[in-house]
Parts: structure tokens; C-alpha cells; sequence
């Protein structure tokens, strides 16, 4: 780790250690092009509202799903033109509460929870508070050293967008099914509650380093991912359903990995130990 300041710009990710502080002379040229691509992630998760309240779920959830595309590529465009910024991580930070936060509980606060005005009101403003609990918690760490998830590969708790994603499972359901009993309200305020607080949990959960397949699956891997696309084309409420259920049942596997990890360091440690 070193001593300079943290990486920044749109965004820095959770699974990335720090690097360098970018001026506070303004944006430069090339710093536009991923602050505009946060922007446009912004824009897309409020449009989901104005989706919303017109009854258009399925446009609504399409947007947040865009804004979560975006919001995964502007970081990285950032770092490959090498234009972080600190506007643009306030910006990214800022975008994330409100198309991963604010956004999905209202969604799903027109869609079924507004039949238990008040149940389901508090229920949404869990999911939006902890939402931006988590992005604040992440902020506030980004300059700490010493973040045990984060040095073994690993993130704490589910990341904003993938929360939001985890939020409208039940929605998926409902389209893939039409069945109403996916939109019961009452379990859908339970449920969003229980991805508000895995969201602010300090569960060690699977980042994108740990995804590295091994040289001889990487072709398959490609495949793979070109299958998902097709099935989302073809099946995208079933294909999300599928994306929803891997995730969580891979949460288990992640917590034992991290405790894997643990122990082999407290004995790589101890037969080591400093001098």
C-alpha cells in the first residue's frame, strides 16, 4: 500500500486498492467523456421513475438495468483514459443513491408496496437509506489502509447496483409467471428490507477480481458469457431470475472462501512470524 491518496474518478471500484490523486484544477478534456457516462447513468435511473409512475414496469426496470451497464463502465473508461477526478467520484457517488437507492424503492413502491401505505413506505425508505449508508461507508473508508475484505479480493456486503438487481427478483417472477402472488406487497417490503440489510452488512461477498478463469476455460468462458447475452435476449425475466439465484447461492461460497483466506494467513503468519 502506499502512501499517496486514494484513486479516484468514476469510481474508484471497491475491489481496487488506491493509487494516485488526481488535481483540483477542474476537469480536463478527457475526463468528460466517463463523468458524461456517469451522468447518463443518472439520468437513466430517475427516467425509471418517470417510467414507473406512468405503469410502464417493464421500461422502468430496463433503465435501472442500463444505469447499472453504465455505471460499470465509466470507472474503467476513467482509469483507461487516466482521468479520475474527485468531482468524479462525488458525481458516481451520487448517481449510485440515487438509480440504486432512491430509484428502485420508489419503483417498487409504485408497483406493490403502496398497497400498504405505511408498512410498505418504510420499507422503501430502508432500502434507499441503506443504500446510501453503504456508499458512504465507502467513501469514508477509501482512504483507510487496513480493509481485510478489500486486501484478500473481496467486497463487504452486496454492491449498490447489485442490491437493486436483488430488489426487483420478485418483479422478475411476476413477468416471467404472471403469477400476483410475486406482487404480494407484504413479502415484497420483507424482501427489500432483507437486501437493504445485506447491503449494509459486513459479509464478505465475491468482487469482480475473483472472477479469473483459468487459461484452458477461457474460451468456454467467453461462450458462456455470449449464451447469457442470447438468453437475455431471448428469456430476459427468466435469464435475470437465473443471474439473481447464482448470486445469492454464491454468497455461502464466499463468506467460507474469506474464512478460507483468514485461517491460511493466520498460519502462513504464524510459521512465519516478524522478526
Amino acid at each position: 500500500m502506499t502512501d499517496e491518496g486514494p484513486r479516484l474518478g468514476p469510481k474508484a471500484a471497491e475491489d481496487e486498492f488506491p493509487q494516485s490523486r488526481a488535481g483540483g484544477r477542474g476537469l480536463t478534456l478527457r475526463a468528460v467523456l466517463p463523468n458524461a457516462i456517469t451522468a447518463a447513468a443518472l439520468c437513466s435511473g430517475l427516467t425509471g421513475i418517470r417510467f414507473a409512475i406512468g405503469g410502464e414496469w417493464k421500461l422502468a426496470i430496463f433503465a435501472i438495468i442500463l444505469a447499472g451497464l453504465l455505471d460499470g463502465i465509466d470507472g474503467r473508461i476513467a482509469r483507461l483514459l487516466k482521468a479520475q477526478s474527485r468531482f468524479g467520484a462525488e458525481l458516481d457517488s451520487l448517481a449510485d443513491s440515487l438509480s440504486f437507492g432512491m430509484a428502485p424503492a420508489l419503483i417498487i413502491y409504485l408497483w406493490t408496496l403502496q398497497d400498504l401505505p405505511s408498512i410498505g413506505w418504510f420499507a422503501a425508505l430502508a432500502f434507499a437509506i441503506c443504500c446510501a449508508l453503504r456508499l458512504a461507508r465507502f467513501n469514508a473508508q477509501i482512504d483507510v489502509d487496513e480493509q481485510p475484505h478489500k486486501s484478500a479480493g473481496f467486497l463487504t456486503g452486496i454492491p449498490a447496483p447489485v442490491g437493486a438487481g436483488l430488489a426487483f427478483l420478485p418483479f422478475y417472477l411476476w413477468m416471467a409467471t404472471g403469477n400476483e402472488m410475486f406482487r404480494d406487497p407484504l413479502a415484497n417490503a420483507i424482501w427489500i428490507v432483507a437486501i437493504a440489510v445485506l447491503m449494509i452488512s459486513n459479509l464478505a461477498t465475491l468482487s469482480w477480481g475473483l472472477i479469473r478463469p483459468h487459461r484452458s476455460l477461457r474460451l468456454a468462458f467467453i461462450a458462456l458469457v455470449g449464451m447469457l447475452f442470447a438468453a437475455l435476449l431471448l428469456e430476459p425475466w427468466w435469464s435475470l431470475v437465473a443471474i439473481c439465484v447464482l448470486y445469492l447461492g454464491l454468497m455461502p461460497y464466499a463468506a467460507w472462501r474469506y474464512i478460507r483466506f483468514r485461517q491460511q494467513r493466520g498460519e502462513r503468519m504464524a510459521a512465519n512470524p516478524a522478526p
